[in-house]
């Protein structure tokens, strides 16, 4: 049972934890250790003290068994212990500092004395506040010490990098190259075979019956997880992007993705159970245990590095490739993903051996230089081989894919990184040629996970932030966004997230030789912690912080709002004009205070922006008087309401329905539906009319111009009948038809009726005079006609034509 609880909780550390992916630091420690009791504070400090003194020791006797990269990851820990010490103390000093502060000051002389157990508990509390004070100063100067001491080991590290680059050999062509590894090659044998001698007896004791079953289970949980697993996992994966995905390039990318990581998962777990076999109870040493674990990593590496080939080259489904690469080209290189996954295997797997045997220098050399020339020409058969792909094509009339510019970058900085490789090796510089090589594979890696990893970012972002896709609809729905910004949305997500990757990749890439994710987790902390502006703090974790608070704040602001005006103001006795004054100032309100909340997020105080309030008075004193008039008269229109939304006025000869009260400006909607922005100061400063306000009513009016012989009475009751029969006409005030004039054979009755509103007028009007027109012609009641022209024709004078030539 113990066995078995120990296994699940071993295999659940290696599914959480992952796969570390070419990583130099020591291994964690080991889950089975005994936990050892907890230290005191003071006994922590010397312990620290220890520690950083011997590697200092170490530092300054320049100790050869004892690698520079783990001195600094010495260093550091000593360091993250040192805060985390200094970290948890001061919660207890600040409790003290509390209580003494509760307790007040000793009294003075002259003053009552206090009991002597209030001075007792004074006096005991200030000596263990001073004594912890004295812990955490303690504390922080040995992690100041301890961050400087790693800076000085990177330094080091960095000079003895430089000079092994620098440094040169016998070239291979030469007799004296091969006699140095011939004369060394009986004491590095030996060392072999006290490696392969121990490795031996570790398989043997763990054959015994105490170990023999979990290490036959484990062997075979690593074969069925290379074989049916695998195969499994993959078919899996095929069936869950091509029928549980949406359809779109996020198949793909997802689909390449996951088989890159299952092909990881799958031979890492593997290796990691062939481990478990051989050291289920402990039995390996010190050095074979690590040793064991290295090359867990290296493995892991090496099938993370194929596993990324097979998704590029995705041979079994070329309508899903990500890359440009035609069929042809991905055939001729389908062994590839393998050849250089076997020969980073190699790589890691011989210098993993040579450190643990502590072969001589001048065999490592020769298979540094083995090695550098392996991975040089696969990387140079790569390339041509993709060359004559691009010449068949061109041969048999087909035109291949336009490459983009970063990638004919790539292929060229590969043939000069394999020219140099192997003049390198040529030429006895074998150190240098060994790092360029090493550094094609690890950038290789970079860059084909780059690839791959902007490809799904992108992908996702597209499927998630689509208008007409699942997800996109409900955010529509929900916050009421338009397609347009919806897109945009996902396209400035996308664009943030492919340029962290892309900073994250050139900090790998540009990673000093041998450097560790440690020290790549200290730089970018180091850049994450920001520098300062004056007393202006610039954090980029707090700027993302700051634009991540701003965000949400938007979109809280726009669901309240949202259900406001769904939900609640609908339901009021408020009218529409008053609800959207509700809303905008709902809107001003809830923006600026989230801004507040950004500039808290950023930790922004009034004496950082001091000089941004002097700027921006003296730019309202001179260029923004307008537009803070504008803005206040806005907020005076939305508190007094003098008009509102709806509302029908005239201004300036500019006469229609107020459509929406912005902060600068007022939009008026005129009668050709054309739109006239009017600023909101001329609201205040000028004369307005506002036909609507206070529920005002329209008044129809109309005058018709009779004979003198009409029969007056009838008439009038004609008209009265039309004008109370139309239902848009009030009762009350009712309507009215009067006689208002008599003048030259004409008698003209002026008639008025009510409306709700003045917009219905001149509708209204319309039909209550083509109903009186038709009424008063079935009544035989005749309107006055305008007067006859009369023209008089008078005779032409008569001329002679004497005179008529004198004219002419």
């Amino acid at each position: 049972m113990p066995n078995l609880l120990r296994y699940l909780f071993v295999l659940l550390l290696t599914f959480s934890g992952g796969i570390a992916l070419a990583q130099d630091a020591p291994a964690a420690a080991s889950s089975s250790a005994i936990a050892k009791p907890a230290l005191t504070p003071v006994q922590t400090l010397t312990q620290l003290r220890a520690q950083l003194d011997d590697i200092k020791s170490s530092v300054d006797t320049k100790k050869p068994d004892v690698p520079l990269n783990d001195l600094r990851t010495s260093a550091l820990a000593v360091q993250q212990q040192a805060e985390q010490l200094a970290t948890s103390l001061s919660p207890q000093s600040t409790s003290l500092q509390t209580r003494l502060d509760v307790l007040g000051p000793a009294p003075v002389k002259g003053a009552p004395p206090e009991s002597s157990e209030l001075s007792t508990q004074r006096r005991q509390l200030t000596k263990t506040k001073t004594d912890l004070d004295g812990q955490i100063k303690q504390a922080n100067s040995l992690g100041t010490e301890a961050a400087q001491l790693a800076v000085h080991v990177s330094e080091l590290r960095r000079d003895q990098f430089q000079a092994s680059l620098a440094s040169r050999t016998a070239t291979p062509f030469s007799r004296a190259f091969w006699v140095d590894p011939a004369q060394a090659f009986p004491d590095d044998l030996t060392r072999e075979q006290h490696l392969n001698s121990s490795v031996a007896d570790a398989v043997s004791t763990a054959w015994q019956p105490p170990n023999r079953i979990s290490l036959i289970l484990c062997l075979i949980v690593a074969v069925l997880l290379l074989t049916v697993g695998r195969w499994l996992i993959e078919r899996a994966l095929v069936h869950v992007t091509t029928n549980r995905m949406p359809a779109g390039h996020l198949r793909r990318s997802a689909l390449a993705v996951t088989i890159a990581l299952a092909y990881t998962l799958t031979v890492g777990l593997a290796a990691q159970f062939v481990y478990l076999a051989l050291n289920w109870n402990d039995i390996l040493s010190d050095d074979l245990n690590d040793l064991a674990q290295k090359l867990v990593r290296v493995v892991a590496f090496a099938a993370f590095m194929t596993g990324l080939g097979r998704a590029m080259l995705s041979n079994k489904r070329p309508s899903w490739r990500l890359p440009a690469l035609s069929n042809d080209a991905a055939q001729r290189l389908r062994m590839f993903p393998w050849l250089l996954g076997g020969a980073a295997f190699l790589l890691r797997f011989i210098e993993s051996v040579n450190d643990a045997i502590g072969i001589s220098l001048s065999a490592s050399v020769a298979t540094r230089g083995f090695i550098s020339v392996l991975i040089g020409v696969l990387v140079a058969d790569a390339l041509i081989r993709l060359g004559k792909s691009r010449r068949a094509m061109l041969a048999a009339g087909e035109e291949p894919g336009q490459r983009p510019i970063w990638v004919g970058l790539v292929v060229a900085a590969a043939f000069i990184s394999v020219g140099i490789t192997l003049l390198g090796v040529a030429s006895g510089y074998i150190a240098f040629a060994f790092f360029i090589a090493r550094q094609m594979l690890w950038v290789g890696v970079i860059l084909t996970a780059l690839y791959l990893m902007m490809h799904l970012v992108d992908d996702i972002f597209d499927t998630v932030f689509a208008p007409k896709g699942r997800t996109g609809k409900r955010m529509q729905n929900s916050f009421g966004l338009p397609a347009s910004a919806l897109e945009q949305v996902g396209t400035v997500l996308s664009g943030v997230t492919r340029a962290i990757l892309l900073i994250m990749a050139i900090a790998f890439v540009l990673a000093p030789f041998g450097a560790g994710p440690e020290e790549l987790a200290g730089r970018i902390g180091t850049l994450l912690s920001g520098g300062s502006l004056g007393s202006l703090k610039i954090v980029p974790s707090n700027i993302l912080g700051a634009l991540l608070v701003f965000g949400i704040g938007l979109v809280v602001l726009r669901v309240i709002k949202r259900w406001l005006s769904e939900q609640l103001l609908p339901k009021t006795s408020f009218d529409l004009g008053m609800q959207n004054s509700v809303l905008t100032l709902l809107g001003y309100v809830g923006g600026v205070f989230v801004f507040v909340l950004a500039l808290l997020e950023l930790n922004v105080n009034l004496t950082s922006i001091t000089w941004m309030a002097s700027a921006l008075s003296v730019g309202i004193g001179f260029g923004l008087q307008a537009i803070v008039q504008n803005f206040i008269s806005g907020l005076i229109l939305l508190a007094e309401r003098p008009v509102k939304v709806g509302d029908w006025v005239s201004i300036g000869g500019v006469e229609g329905d107020i459509r929406r009260i912005n902060v600068r400006a007022t939009e008026i909607q005129m009668g050709d539906r054309s739109t006239m922005i009017v600023p909101n100061s001329q609201f205040i400063t000028q004369n307005v009319r506002n036909v609507t306000l206070a529920n005002a009513q329209g008044r129809v009016h109309i005058t018709l111009p009779m004979p003198l012989d009409t029969d007056a009475s009838k008439a009038r009751e004609i008209i009265l009948e039309v004008l109370n029969a139309h239902p848009s006409t009030l009762a009350t005030p009712a309507p009215v038809v009067r006689l208002d004039n008599l003048d030259a054979g004409t008698m003209t009755f002026d008639c008025t009726a009510y409306v709700n509103s003045p917009r219905d007028v001149s509708a209204v009007k319309s039909d209550l005079l083509f109903e009186t027109l038709d009424r008063l012609r079935d009544a035989k009641l005749p309107m006055t006609s305008p007067q006859s022209m009369i023209v008089h024709t008078l005779p032409a004078p008569l001329v002679n034509d004497d005179s008529r030539d004198d004219k002419d």
